[in-house]
C-alpha cells in the first residue's frame, strides 16, 4: 500500500504543478464549464498516471518509485510544456471551448506518456 500512496501522491504532485505553470488556468475553466479544458486537464491526469503506473509495476522499492516516479513526472512535466508551445494558438482555443483544440492535445500528450512509459521499462 505504500507504493500505492507514493505514486498516488507524484500524479497529484504532478497534476497540481502542471495547473500550476499551464498558460491558461484550466480548473477555474472547468468550473465555468469549459469541456475543452476538462478534456485537457484529463489527458494531463492519464499522461501522467500512465508513466507513473509503469514506474510503479517495475520499481522493486519505495525509493526505487519515489526515483523513477519524481523523473517520470519532472519528464512529462517538460514534454506537456514543449507540447503546449509547439501547438501555439492552443491556450485561446482552449478558453473559448474549442474541443477539437482539446483533443489534438490529449493526443500528443498521451502519445509522450507512452513513449515515456515504454522508455521506462527499458
Amino acid at each position: 500500500l505504500a507504493h500505492l500512496g507514493v505514486t498516488l501522491g507524484l500524479l497529484a504532485a504532478g497534476a497540481i504543478l502542471y495547473a500550476l505553470f499551464t498558460p491558461w488556468k484550466e480548473i477555474a475553466l472547468i468550473r465555468e464549464g469549459n469541456s475543452a479544458a476538462a478534456v485537457a486537464f484529463a489527458g494531463v491526469l492519464v499522461g501522467l498516471a500512465v508513466p507513473l503506473a509503469v514506474s510503479l509495476s517495475v520499481s522493486t522499492s519505495l525509493k526505487d518509485i519515489a526515483l523513477w516516479g519524481v523523473a517520470t513526472v519532472v519528464l512529462q512535466l517538460l514534454a506537456f510544456r514543449l507540447v503546449d508551445m509547439l501547438l501555439t494558438g492552443l491556450p485561446q482555443r482552449i478558453r473559448e471551448g474549442e474541443i477539437s483544440a482539446a483533443v489534438l492535445l490529449v493526443g500528443a500528450k498521451l502519445s509522450t506518456a507512452l513513449i515515456l512509459a515504454a522508455a521506462l521499462t527499458g
